[in-house]
This record gives C-alpha cells, sequence and structure tokens, in this order.
C-alpha cells in the first residue's frame, strides 16, 4: 500500500488581483490518493497568485472545479504530489488522474501526465476573454444566454403560441414554441447486479442547480422525478469510486420527457471511470393534433368530435362518379352514390359536320374541328399545318435567296438562313492576318514572324507580330561576381559595382581602416593597459604582442612569463610546437561569420571567419 504523506504548503503571501482579471477555471481530476495533491499559480517574479489544497476530503477519482479570477500575462501553473508520484494512482491498483487551466473556453494547461513525480510545470499566457457579443434580452427571439455584451441584435418579440403548420392550433404569427407547464422528468437509474452502485453517483446540472443520484444497495433499477424547466441543456455526469470501478460496467441511466420521449439512454456497459453527456430539454408543447371528418351538422356524415373539416360530408343521393353518364344528366348535385351509375360517359365530338365526328360519343366535348383544305406534307414548300384534309403540295428547294450576297442561289424558293455576305481579307489560314471570316482574297496576307513583341523587355524584336513568350525583362543591378554588391539575378549593369576592401572598421582600433566595407573582425588591434612591468619586450603596436594579451590575461595582468612568449613565438611562426595548455584551454569556436559578419554554418567553396573564444579569428576556405 502507497504510504500517504502530510501536504506542507509553504507560507506564501498571495498577491492581490488586478480589477480586470481574466475568469479561469482549474480541473483537477484526483486519484484515490486526494490528500497528496496541490497546486498553485505564480507570476514570473514567483509571487503566488492563488492556490488549492486540503482536497483530503473529496472521494476517490473526484474532479475537484475551482473558479479563480487571474491577471493578464505570463502564469505558471504548477501542480504538486507530496509522495512523489504524481497523480499515478493506477500504479497502486486505481485509476490515474489528470488536470487542466481553461479561459474563454480555450484549454490552456492539459495535463495527461499522471506519473509527473514530485510536480509538473506549465507557463500560459493569460489574456483577457473577447466579448461575448449578442441578445441579452430573453424577451426577445435573439436572445443569447451566453452573451456578456449587448450588442443591439434584439429585434424580434417572442410571441408564444403553436409554431407547427401540421396542427389544428397553428398560429402563424407566433415565433417561440408555448410549452406547458409541467417540466417533471423521470430519471432511471440501472445496475444489472443489484449492489448500488457501489458508493458512485450521478450528478445533474442545469444551469446553476446540481442534482446527486444513486441506486440502493438492493435495487437493480430505481426511478426518479427531475423538475427541468428551464429551457437551458442539460449535463449528466457519471463518477465512479476506487473499489466501484469494477462493477461500473454493470451501471446505466435513462431519461424520459413529460410526452413519454427517452431523451438520452446509456445503457451498461461503462467503459470509462468517468463520463459526461450533454441533452437539450424539451418540456412538450401547447399544440393539439388536426382530427379530420366532416363538421357540418346538415350533413348526412357529421361527425362531432372533430376538429377539421376534411370535405367529406355528403347531402344528396345519385350518381357521383364523373365516368358515368348519369353524373352529368343529373346536374351534377349528388354527393351520395345511391346505384344510378349505369352508362358509360363517352366524351368526344357529336357534330357530324366537324372534321372530328366521333359517332359513339354520348357527351360532347367541345373539341369538334371544322374541315380545312391544304397541303399536309411537312417538307412541302407550301405545308399548312392548320390543314386536316390533303390538297396540291409544292416541294422545298433551299438555299440562299438574297440576290445581293455572296452565296445567291436562283433556284431557291426557301431561305435556309445561309446567306453569306461579300467579306474581304486575307484568305490564306497559314498566314498571321488570315481572316477566317472572308470570303474574297484581297490580296494583303502577312506571313507570322515571332518573337517578343513587348518593347519594354530586355529582348524586344520590332519585326515580330506574334508573341512567343520568350520576353526577357530588364533586371539593373552589379554583375561583377567579385564585387561586394554583386546581383546574380541582374542581366543589365547599372555601373553600381563596389569593390570589396576587408579590414578592421573598427575606430576605436589603432588598426582602423576607413576605406573597408568589409568588416574583418580578428585584425582590429586595441592599445591595453598592462601592468606588467618594464620588463615587456614589445610594443603595444606590435600584432602578436596584441594577440597575446588578448588571449591571456596572464601575459598583460601579472608578467611576461615562458607561456607568454612561446604564444608570441607562436603568432609570428618560429614555434614549431602546439600551444601550451593556459592558452589552449580557453580557445572554442564561438561563431562562423561570412564576409558582411553574418552568423553562418560552415559552406564549402566560401571564404568564411572563424571566431573562438580567446579572441583570435581564422580565414578558411574548404574547398568541395
Amino acid at each position: 500500500m502507497k504510504k500517504l504523506l502530510l501536504l506542507l504548503l509553504p507560507f506564501v503571501t498571495l498577491a492581490q488581483g488586478p480589477p480586470n482579471c481574466v475568469p479561469t477555471t482549474i480541473v483537477i481530476n484526483l486519484d484515490q490518493y486526494q490528500d497528496e495533491t496541490y497546486w498553485t499559480i505564480e507570476d514570473t517574479s514567483g509571487t503566488v497568485i492563488t492556490y488549492g489544497t486540503n482536497y483530503g476530503s473529496q472521494p476517490d477519482y473526484a474532479s475537484v472545479i475551482e473558479q479563480r479570477c487571474l491577471p493578464e500575462g505570463y502564469l505558471i501553473f504548477t501542480i504538486y504530489d507530496t509522495y512523489g508520484d504524481g497523480l499515478n494512482g493506477a500504479l497502486w491498483g486505481g485509476l490515474d488522474g489528470s488536470y487542466y487551466v481553461m479561459q474563454c473556453n480555450d484549454t490552456l494547461v492539459y495535463g495527461t501526465d499522471a506519473a509527473f513525480g514530485n510536480d509538473s510545470i506549465h507557463v500560459f499566457v493569460s489574456d483577457a476573454c473577447p466579448p461575448v457579443m449578442g441578445c441579452m434580452d430573453p424577451a426577445y427571439v435573439e436572445f443569447n444566454h451566453l452573451a456578456d455584451t449587448d450588442d443591439g441584435s434584439c429585434n424580434t418579440l417572442k410571441v408564444f403560441g403553436c409554431t407547427d403548420s401540421t396542427m389544428y392550433n397553428y398560429n402563424p404569427q407566433a415565433n417561440t414554441m408555448a410549452l406547458i407547464n409541467n417540466c417533471d422528468y423521470v430519471l432511471t437509474l440501472y445496475d444489472l447486479i443489484g449492489d448500488g452502485w457501489v458508493g458512485s453517483y450521478l450528478e445533474v446540472t442545469q444551469d446553476t442547480n446540481a442534482y446527486y443520484y444513486w441506486i440502493d444497495t438492493t435495487a437493480y433499477t430505481q426511478d426518479f422525478i427531475i423538475n427541468l424547466n428551464s429551457p437551458q441543456p442539460v449535463t449528466f455526469k457519471f463518477s465512479v469510486t476506487q473499489q466501484a470501478s469494477l462493477t461500473a460496467p454493470h451501471c446505466g441511466f435513462k431519461l424520459t420527457n413529460p410526452l413519454g420521449m427517452t431523451m438520452i439512454e446509456v445503457l451498461p456497459p461503462f467503459i470509462q471511470p468517468m463520463y459526461n453527456y450533454t441533452v437539450p430539454t424539451y418540456c412538450g408543447n401547447l399544440c393539439v393534433e388536426k382530427t379530420f371528418g366532416c363538421m357540418d351538422s346538415l350533413a348526412v356524415n357529421y361527425v362531432d368530435s372533430v376538429n377539421t373539416d376534411d370535405g367529406s360530408c355528403y347531402y344528396l343521393p345519385g350518381c357521383t362518379n364523373s365516368s358515368y353518364l348519369e353524373y352529368y344528366t343529373q346536374g351534377f348535385v349528388a354527393d351520395y352514390n345511391n346505384g344510378d351509375c349505369q352508362t358509360e360517359a363517352i366524351w368526344g365530338c357529336t357534330d357530324s359536320t366537324a372534321f372530328n365526328y366521333d359517332v359513339i360519343a354520348n357527351i360532347d366535348n367541345g373539341g369538334c374541328i371544322p374541315v380545312i383544305l391544304g397541303c399536309m406534307e411537312s417538307l412541302a414548300f407550301n405545308f399548312d399545318p392548320l390543314a386536316n384534309t390533303p390538297d396540291t403540295c409544292v416541294p422545298l428547294i433551299y438555299g440562299c435567296t438574297d440576290p445581293t450576297q455572296f452565296n445567291f442561289d436562283v433556284n431557291a424558293n426557301t431561305d435556309d438562313g445561309g446567306c453569306e455576305p461579300y467579306v474581304f481579307g486575307c484568305t490564306d489560314s497559314i498566314m498571321f492576318n488570315y481572316n477566317p471570316l472572308a470570303n474574297s482574297d484581297n490580296n494583303t496576307c502577312i506571313p507570322f514572324i515571332s518573337g517578343c513583341t513587348d518593347p519594354s523587355m530586355l529582348n524586344y524584336n520590332p519585326s515580330a507580330n506574334t508573341e512567343d513568350f520568350s520576353c526577357i525583362a530588364y533586371i539593373y543591378g552589379c554583375m561583377d561576381s567579385t564585387a561586394l554588391n554583386y546581383d546574380s539575378l541582374a542581366n543589365t549593369d547599372n555601373g553600381s559595382c563596389i569593390e570589396i576592401v576587408v579590414g578592421c572598421m573598427d575606430p576605436g582600433a589603432y588598426n582602423y581602416e576607413s576605406t573597408a566595407n568589409v568588416n574583418d573582425t580578428s585584425s582590429c588591434l586595441y592599445s591595453a593597459g598592462c601592468i606588467t612591468g618594464a620588463g615587456y619586450p614589445y610594443w603595444l603596436n606590435d600584432e602578436c604582442y596584441a594577440w597575446v594579451i588578448s588571449v591571456d590575461d596572464y601575459c598583460c595582468e601579472n608578467e611576461w612569463d615562458t607561456i607568454c612568449q612561446a604564444t608570441y613565438d607562436y603568432c609570428d611562426g618560429t614555434w614549431s610546437g602546439p600551444l601550451l595548455t593556459r592558452v589552449q584551454a580557453k580557445k572554442e569556436l564561438i561563431m562562423i561569420t561570412d564576409l558582411l559578419g553574418r552568423p553562418t554554418k560552415e559552406i564549402k567553396n566560401q571564404l568564411l571567419f572563424y571566431i573562438y573564444s580567446d579572441g583570435s579569428v581564422e580565414k578558411k576556405l574548404i574547398k568541395q
């Protein structure tokens, strides 16, 4: 068994939050050793702004929700475990915990690293939440319960009533469903083994209301009545204790609204230790369903229990079938069939002089057509679409009937719509100015000449008449690759090239080079006030002497010894051996720069400067 340790929180002074602080939610999902866990939030100076502790009274695996108001800026969230194994409850036969910090519905810190040891540190940025714009008046359709800043969007007052157009009492003026007063929901808890959930519980929350339920230890099912009369969603949170982790798969629940509709049902088995579900509420409405029938008390089939007339009322007996002759001869007044329908109705033209006379018709349909003589061949020149009796036909001859057109046909009697006017131009399809509309050549053809047709381009061809997309734009710049400002993209030299002059560009150095444009920091030499006394053998303007005292403070601040002399000889090339230990220990590569002094990586085939911790600089050209 894991040994429990006493929580000792150091004495701290909490920082006072600013008046405009950021609402923050800290959630700690505990393991089975609740009293080992605590947390702090500090600013970057180490001042503790707030903390959470004393969770020993919480049940196993409880979710602790802490609300705080924090200042803006960088903050540090640290969660501690006094035993030193984090929230690693699974290591001891239980369940792991977790934690998170959330602002403005955004999770800023999320910790699933249960085995974090003594502590886990997270840096996050606390920012002011943007306003939630919307209508804040619940009397309006546009009302947004999440809004904290009214944006003037409240436009439509709520009109309560039945908004279902299929219902009897539908109100076309209503825009908000009127709910019934009874909002008593039935919550049914399930336990397949009847052990009462072994201490687990179901938390039901709506708005600021919270309800807690668990089943009796000897029951397999149990019903509870919950009044959920708010339009806000309902959240169900199922929490499992350590001893119940094995029996949780036997648990479940169901929510039924006042109309008997199942809103949510979670049947066994549960496969996770904690569950969160959110569902909308629905109590029912005032709508009344339509019942159809005859509502006329004078009708034979009157029904007094219906609320919607379906047009089924009937009053007089007779033939009611329009397929029979008697339906029409009786005057169309019967609405109750008494068996009088005997003769089948035959519609047609009953005029014997008409073109479409029907000898068997007994009811005139008003569609009699007179006899019309004419050509009835649709492909004939004199075709008469109104004719119903054949007459002489003239064949069609199609062509251009306009004598002013290019393709006039003297034999045509029917214009085919293909007349072509005279169009002069180049009729050779391989020429530049070929005119596909021309039908008469005027000897103006010009051959194609391809090239760049843009006079603003480098390779402009004044003779070209056809763009070949070969144009090259002028790019001005220095085209000398050895110049300081060489431009590899330029194709036209503008005389701006600058010669590279390498030298010491620091005016404070005694070898300052005023004409240099590339700084060689390794060549800069500075005067130094050495305290070695009269006996040092060289002048300060001696480059090797200046280098020795820059890399070995001992030679400047104490005395000129044999190591100083050997280092000097190494500089001027008279020392054949390696540098002695005092200098070698200080020399480390700091960075690599290019000719312009810009930090870079090692690049082959390019002159680079290697800068060391002892102040020395080496020029290197590593070839491919």
